[in-house]
This record gives structure tokens, C-alpha cells and sequence, in this order.
């Protein structure tokens, strides 16, 4: 929006031509919205709110002492993500509207199932089934589009849909345009293997299906973590500064071909959407440290976690996601490593045992009295490691 009115060819405002400048400005943007006008949105929350959000009994004395926060602060997240973005981003690129669709359609999700819970004051929400069901929906859609974007860069000139080829021409007719010679067919509809260079493995039609795992996957990975102040947004934070170098590279011929990454047209634009991300989580941090004065609920966790599925599956870096996400995978891996051992142990012995003394993992500190700070911040070094670990993969091939 303000991109492209002030973009210039010579003179200081040719600087909103590079991604960078735009970059910092959506980032430092978000922040500036979220810190200004936070104090404002919590005060709202806790008014209607009243009571807060009803906090689960899990024989945890620091968690029942969180009752009476208000929740539903990621809707101050998306404020500053938003403005952010429609100010300095590119908004003739499809990848901002496909990321943008996903990450607000599961944060409405998120919000809904927030006022189920704070309504009826209990812990459930909207039902699981019909929670998945939409979120298996919306990244379906998600994928095939991406699929259909990708095709655009193939020798076909659009993906391989058979009999919906016209559809698949409609969606490559989005699709950003390049003068660099045409990817090989299986770019669309394929996954990139770890440390090879351009080889794509054929999926066809089931890319869809491994768009929905990644999305879905990682969405409820950071849904899982949300559970201490401060916890879920700093790692959410450092992944999404991960993925914005990664965009930035992979949307650059130059960058990509120097480090045998697959070259997207387009991606880098998701850059400037990650830095308003990044911006509104810092803006978020202020209010969301240790103690909390607002938690985020589904409606951020949901959304932002579904944000960073959406771009790792648009770059092709679903696999590096694992890696730079490492926090999140080791958080819902407790969770059902937890409950597959207390199933089988029971069907087994009669008795169900535990690997953790709770999961989340970051509750399984907390039993052994660790104080929330000591967990919070050892997590976030984690996560940075995790983080510095997936970037120093891109040139490992």
C-alpha cells in the first residue's frame, strides 16, 4: 500500500525499493502499534473478559496463581502484524495474501475457541474435531494454491492438475514472473531433500497432503508451548527471523544458486511480512514477560504457528522447519510420546506409566520446581540454537 506510492526510481525514496528497508520498517511499524496502543487493548480485555481465562488445575502453584489474566492478547499481535504488512509489503504478491489467509483464518479459529472458554469459564473450547477439520481445510486449500504457484515456474507453465489444468492455469496466472529459466517439472508438487542440491522428490497430488501435516503440525506445536509467560513468543520470534533470511535467499536468484537452495520467485517478498511478525512479537513481549499481563491464547499461538508452516511449505523448507523449530517439535513430541507410553503400558500392565512427570515438556521442569523464569529463559536459548542450527544447514549441501 504505502510501498507503492512512495517507491521511486531515484532520490531517498528509491530505499522502499529494497526489501531490507521495508523489512525494518514493517518490524519496527508492528512494534510501535503493539507497545502504544497494548496498555489500551488489555485494559478492553480484562473489562469484558471479567474473570480471565479459566486456568487448568495441573497441581501447579504458579499456574494457579495466573487466574485473572486476560487472554485473547494475540488480537494485539495481529494488529501491529497487519498494518505492518499492508503498509510496506508488496500486495501484488500472492504469497502475502496465501500467508496472510492461513495465518488469520486459524487465528479466528483461535479467537473462537478463546471466547468459548472464557464465556462458559472452562477449559474447553471449540470441539477438536471440528478445530482440525477446519485447519486440515484451510491448509489444503493453502497447498494447492502454493502447488499451483510453484507450477507456474515449471516447463508446463502450471502445475499437472489433469483434468483441472484450467484451474491450475488460473492460480499460475498469480504467480510472480521471472526472467530465470523455468524449474524442473517436479518443483511443483515436490519436496526439496536435505542437503541436495535441486532435486525436488515427486509427491504429485499428495503434496497437498504434506502442505496440511506441516501447517497443521506446526500450528498446534506452538499452540502446545503457549503455557508460560513469555515462553511461546521469543522462540516464535527467532523462528520467524530464521525463515525471513531463508525467504529472503530463496526469493533471490543469486543467493540461491551461491547456496544451492531452490530458487522461488516471489518468496522474498515474505520477508517483510516475517519482520512485522517478528515486530508485533516484541511489542507482545513487553506485555507478555514475566508476570504476564496478558496471554496470547489460540488466537495468537494458533495463527502464528500456522504463519511459519505456511512459508516454510511456500520457500520449500519444510524439513529445515523441524530443525529451526526444534523447540516446538520436542514440546508436542512430549506430549504424545507422554500419552502413547501411558496407553501401551496400560493395555500392557493395567497400568499406565509416564516419561515425563507431565507434558508439555515445559511442565515437566516446573514438577521439578524450577522456577517459571529459570524454565522460560532456558527454553529461548534453545530455541536461538535451534534456530542458528537450521541456518547453518543452507550451506551444507
Amino acid at each position: 500500500m504505502l510501498f507503492e506510492l512512495l517507491a521511486a526510481e531515484e532520490g531517498p525514496l528509491r530505499l522502499f525499493n529494497y526489501l531490507t528497508f521495508r523489512t525494518g520498517l514493517a518490524l519496527v511499524t508492528a512494534f510501535l502499534v503493539t507497545v502504544i496502543f497494548g496498555g489500551w487493548m488489555i485494559d478492553v480485555l480484562r473489562a469484558r473478559q471479567g474473570k480471565g481465562q479459566p486456568i487448568r488445575d495441573l497441581s501447579l502453584e504458579a499456574q494457579m496463581a495466573k487466574q485473572g489474566t486476560p487472554t485473547m492478547g494475540g488480537l494485539l499481535i495481529w494488529i501491529g502484524l497487519i498494518l505492518g504488512t499492508l503498509l510496506f509489503a508488496d500486495l501484488r504478491n500472492p504469497y502475502i495474501w496465501v500467508v496472510l489467509a492461513v495465518s488469520l483464518s486459524y487465528a479466528v479459529l483461535g479467537f473462537m475457541d478463546d471466547y468459548a472458554k472464557v464465556t462458559k469459564q472452562s477449559t474447553d473450547g471449540v470441539s477438536a474435531r471440528l478445530r482440525l477439520g477446519t485447519e486440515f481445510l484451510v491448509a489444503a486449500l493453502a497447498g494447492a494454491f502454493i502447488m499451483g504457484l510453484h507450477g507456474a515456474h515449471t516447463p508446463m507453465g502450471h502445475a499437472d492438475w489433469g483434468a483441472l489444468n484450467p484451474l491450475a492455469e488460473w492460480v499460475a496466472s498469480f504467480a510472480p514472473e521471472t526472467s530465470v529459466e523455468r524449474n524442473e517439472a517436479s518443483f511443483s508438487g515436490g519436496v526439496a531433500i536435505p542437503f541436495v542440491n535441486d532435486y525436488f522428490f515427486p509427491l504429485g497430488g499428495l503434496f497437498v497432503v504434506f502442505a496440511c501435516i506441516v501447517i497443521v503440525g506446526f500450528a498446534n506445536a506452538v499452540n502446545f508451548t503457549d503455557g508460560l509467560d513469555g515462553l511461546a513468543i521469543v522462540p516464535i520470534m527467532f523462528t520467524g527471523a530464521a525463515f525471513a533470511l531463508i525467504a529472503y535467499l530463496t526469493g533471490n536468484f543469486f543467493f540461491a544458486d551461491y547456496l544451492g537452495i531452490q530458487f522461488t520467485p516471489g518468496a522474498g517478498e515474505m520477508a517483510v511480512l516475517m519482520g512485522a511478525m517478528m515486530g508485533a512479537g516484541m511489542g507482545f513481549l513487553w506485555y507478555n514477560a514475566y508476570p504476564a499481563k496478558v496471554f496470547m491464547g489460540d488466537t495468537g499461538s494458533l495463527g502464528l504457528g500456522g504463519l511459519i508452516g505456511v512459508v516454510a511449505v511456500a520457500i520449500k523448507h519444510e524439513f529445515a522447519l523441524a530443525v529451526i523449530g526444534g523447540l516446538f517439535v520436542l514440546e508436542v513430541l512430549s506430549v504424545v510420546l507422554q500419552v502413547s507410553w501411558f496407553k501401551i503400558t496400560r493395555k500392557l500392565t493395567g497400568e499406565g506409566k509416564r516419561i515425563f512427570l507431565m507434558a508439555p515438556l515445559h511442565h515437566h521442569f516446573q514438577k521439578k520446581n524450577w522456577p517459571e523464569t529459570r524454565v522460560v529463559v532456558r527454553f529461548w536459548i534453545l530455541s536461538l540454537l535451534f534456530a542458528l542450527a537450521g541456518l547453518a544447514t543452507l550451506k551444507l549441501r
